[in-house]
């Protein structure tokens, strides 16, 4: 009998639970194609023009006016590299893959970080034909202001020009 009733219970619970993480799958769609320019278009080599981190307060830097260089190379699929290499310690590489979040008709320019597997932030974006610009608001982005070995959370802004 306790284990039937064992039965009983788990069943029920395992549908509830089951049930319930379908969540926000069916809400967000991530697509290479749809939002403002293809995915694909972004393939090739990058370098910024301006790379700036910002806390929000009073912590911002732009690498490249002090003395820095960044850059990126973007595979067709929209994964990419991205060097950030400042003027005044050693150079760091990320990585990851941007997509377009469709979500009720509206497609918001998403990079999910290597780092962070699962989750995306949304950013602005644009692009011509030999410019790139990607903005993110607070927490869209990470960069060690006091250069202690600590990533703070801070928002970015970066102005690429294809090469």
């Amino acid at each position: 009998m306790k284990t039937l009733s064992k039965i009983f219970l788990f069943v029920p619970l395992f549908a509830f639970l089951l049930l319930s993480c379908s969540g926000d799958d069916e809400t967000d769609v991530l697509v290479k194609e749809g939002g403002p320019f293809e995915i694909s278009e972004l393939a090739g080599n990058w370098e910024a023009t301006s790379a700036t981190f910002s806390d929000g307060n009073t912590l911002f830097i732009d690498v490249i006016e002090e003395g820095g260089s960044v850059s990126m190379t973007v595979q067709s699929s929209g994964r990419f590299t991205l060097t950030i290499d400042p003027e005044d310690r050693a150079a760091y590489t990320v990585s990851g893959e941007m997509f377009w979040e469709e979500f009720e008709g509206q497609y918001y320019f998403s990079i999910e970080w290597a780092n962070y597997p699962g989750d995306w932030d949304s950013y602005g974006a644009t692009l011509n034909a030999t410019t790139f610009t990607i903005n993110g608001g607070f927490d869209s982005g990470e960069y060690d202001f006091d250069n202690d070995g600590i990533f703070e959370t801070a928002s970015i802004g970066f102005t690429f020009v294809r090469v």
